[in-house]
């Protein structure tokens, strides 16, 4: 294949990436930036763009869209953002802050001719739109197919006329390296924000975890804490980790206080009075003390806005003055009033956020953290971080007063809590991405909501989607669920396969432990898969949501096997902003499609040298193995809120793992073998307990767990071999001699 120069660059008046023009007709004043790249030519580069004169936002052209397959990512609300799927630039909604292209190069006519290589080579073209200096950007389709790039300060007194490092592009062959590089190449740059793999990733994420939100919303309290504790590990679940959320604080709303029920959207005007816990909490150290002890729990977090609460902090409160908070109300930008305004929002607009000076915000979060790690809480999940981009005006605008708060936040984290322990929430802005320095874990989606059955299959969507940009600067926080919600099964499988922390919100006694135990090991560890999981490469530009025929493919990695979930999410809910194209919903469709080892990226790399493409694949639900080569297909067929799960495991020896876990694969944490004149002894560490499964293509001369010989059974016909690892410790040692 002849490869034309990577670097975009600007000919005959056209942007042009790898001899394909992606953006024709740009304005004259648009500027390419090449990013050296080493002694390399450089793939990516910054674009430019001039404004007639100086202003605090300007919607600018940057070209006319090349008529491609386009995957974009946008803020639907404030906090959050959902992927669109589409070709025409007029389509793109405004707040775009991700824009992925397809894109053919041509072979030589030498090559065309004599075979060496296929007609076209599929790349793509990665769009972000980034920070610069005290201005952010976003896309947005104009008419005629034109992609618009929308500079704003959030503040009226912060005004430029050009950006010349606002918008980001890069190319190539692999869309999962080009996001990994893209990001790295980034933060060299900016040096603004961190990737994951920079970043100490906090402990929790490899346990269980119950969080108190949907279980109790605003009313949590000690004893109902206890009682989910206890009920949950009754059933041989128990949670390692807790998240206590909102409810617990020592808050003031004057608002909503005298009227049962209150006013919906006043509950988001509640102000913080004191850093100490309410009266439910009072003796909030000894509280902690007694259930860290009693259930053995390794994490404990408290629930907090990033403004203090959601309507920031009490301007009248004594507690208060010393950080010297004043009043404000919110003004959202037009991007976001202009496609679904928020309750919570519309809220603070009406009654107004009590904001700490951002010269004290340090100061506040060190009291604050120190007081919680001074009664044994370990980290904090932060809430309405998205909320400072409309409170810029007078603070040098929303990239200005954003930083200067997330720079703050993380010094106290590190300060106080051990391994940088932080959720972040409501963060889909570019300016809390690009912020984000040493926070390693972020929400990649909206809520998950027990009494919405039109958003269950839209959630996972969208953490998948998302995950393409978070999961390189974030390990992507899933949220809870419920297990005894009717959609569980499927919010759980997608979990196992999201590289993600796993914890739900039952009520007390409210459980399915049939199928918590399919994620969560009798220890209360799980089995988390290397990656944060995105989707398939051949359905990336798919809707699995609304297209009626295209199914969601998730693929991660374990130690020594690839994970693929494929979720039929199509007929039982619609995109937010789409919702008029379906208006009878549910509409259950069954889908057929294919799947396949190739869908696994990387799979090479883990199956090491001579490798002969030979995979073994075991479905999870339908308890099948069969043995495919790399690029083999078989098919799979599932109703509306289906899925499957498969472990593909490159044969030489290939492990399955813990069958009875929705990530088998995950339970393996050593594989090796030694041959000797009598014989082959493939040896194991294994996750425990549970019933193993591997492919041998022969029955094995006997099989052993902690040096004692067990039973096994041997299906010569598909291969599958299987025996039960006991639970002595978390990890057995398992061994399978060959004559």
């Amino acid at each position: 294949m002849t490869v034309s120069p990577s670097a975009p660059c600007i000919s005959y008046g056209d942007l042009v990436v790898r001899g394909r023009t992606v953006l024709a007709n740009v304005p004259a004043t648009l500027v390419v930036n090449p990013l050296a790249s080493g002694s390399a030519p450089s793939s990516s580069a910054f674009i430019g763009v001039t404004a007639e004169a100086p202003n605090s936002r300007h919607v600018l052209p940057l070209g006319m869209l090349a008529e491609l397959r386009w995957l974009c990512l946008f803020r639907f609300k404030i906090w959050w953002m959902i992927p669109r799927m589409g070709s025409r630039g007029s389509d793109i909604p405004m707040e775009t802050q991700v824009l992925l292209l397809e894109a053919k190069e041509e072979a030589s006519m030498e090559e065309k001719m004599d075979g060496s290589a296929p007609s076209t080579n599929t790349f793509y073209v990665l769009f972000l739109a980034v920070l610069d200096g005290l201005f952010r950007a976003s896309f947005q389709g104009g008419s005629a197919n034109e992609l618009q790039v929308c500079l704003e300060s959030g503040d009226p007194d912060v005004k430029t006329k050009e950006a010349s490092e606002a918008v980001f592009v890069n190319s190539g062959t692999d869309p999962f390296e080009l996001f990994k590089d893209s990001i790295k190449i980034l933060s060299m740059h900016k040096k603004t924000f961190g990737p994951i793999e920079q970043k100490k990733k906090p402990e929790h994420l490899d346990w269980f975890g119950w969080c108190t939100w949907d279980a109790f919303y605003t009313d949590v309290n000690p004893n109902g804490i206890r009682e989910g504790l206890q009920s949950l590990s009754e059933g041989g679940t128990p949670p390692r980790f807790l998240i206590v959320d909102d409810g617990w604080q020592e808050g003031l709303n004057e608002f909503n206080k005298e009227l049962k029920p209150p006013i919906e959207g006043t509950q988001f005007a509640t102000r913080l009075n004191e850093i100490r816990e309410n009266e439910r909490f009072l003796g909030l150290s000894e509280f902690i003390r007694s259930i860290r002890e009693k259930y053995k729990l390794k994490s404990v977090y408290l629930w907090h806005a990033l403004a203090g609460c959601w309507g920031g902090v009490n301007t009248s409160s004594h507690a208060m003055q010393k950080y010297l908070p004043r009043f404000t109300y919110p003004v959202p930008s037009i991007g976001d009033t202009a496609n679904i305004r928020d309750i919570a929002m519309d809220s603070l607009e009406k009654y107004g956020v009590g904001l700490i000076h951002p010269e004290k915000i340090y100061e506040f979060y060190n009291d604050l953290h120190t007081y919680l790690s001074n009664h044994g809480v370990d980290g904090v999940k932060v809430d309405v971080q998205s909320v400072l981009e409309s409170l810029g005006a007078g603070m040098d605008g929303r990239v200005a007063l954003t930083t200067k708060y997330q720079k703050a936040l993380e010094e106290s984290v590190s300060r106080n809590f051990e391994l940088d322990n932080l959720i972040c929430c409501m963060c889909h802005n570019t300016e809390s991405i690009y912020s984000s320095g040493k926070s390693a874990v972020a929400r990649a989606s909206e809520d998950f909501m027990p009494a919405k059955p039109e958003l269950q299959t839209v959630h996972i969507a969208s953490v998948a989607y998302n995950s393409l940009l978070l999961g390189e600067i974030f390990v992507p926080d899933w949220d809870m669920f419920q297990s005894d919600h009717e959609t569980a099964d499927f919010h759980g499988a997608a979990r196992a396969v999201g590289g993600c922390g796993v914890y739900v919100s039952d009520k007390p006694g409210k459980h399915n432990f049939d199928l918590l135990r399919r994620l969560v090991l009798p220890d209360g560890s799980v089995l988390r898969a290397k990656f944060p999981g995105r989707p398939t490469r051949d359905c990336l530009f798919d809707d699995p949501i609304m297209d009626g025929r295209s199914l969601l493919k998730i693929w991660n990695m374990n130690k020594f096997s690839g994970v693929l979930g494929v979720f039929n999410c199509q007929g039982m809910g619609n995109w937010p902003m789409k919702e008029e194209q379906h208006a009878s919903l549910p509409n259950p469709v069954q889908i057929s499609g294919k799947v396949s080892p190739s869908n696994i990226e990387y799979l090479e790399e883990l199956a090491g040298e001579n490798w002969t493409g030979d995979c073994a694949v075991y479905a999870f639900n339908s308890g099948t193995l069969s043995r495919l080569q790399k690029t083999e297909t078989t098919d799979v067929s599932l109703s509306s809120l289906q899925y499957e799960i498969f472990i593909v495991s490159p044969i030489k020896f290939a492990a399955i793992g813990l069958v009875n876990m929705y990530n088998s694969g995950g339970a393996i944490e050593e594989l090796g073998s030694k041959v000797s004149a009598s014989g082959c002894v493939i040896e194991m560490q294994v996750r425990s307990p549970g019933r193993f499964g591997a492919y041998s293509s022969m029955r094995p001369e006997h099989c052993s767990v902690e040096d004692s010989e067990v039973d096994f059974t041997y299906e010569p016909g598909n291969g599958l071999l299987t025996f039960y690892v006991s639970d002595k410790s978390k990890f057995s040692k398992v061994q399978i001699t060959y004559p």
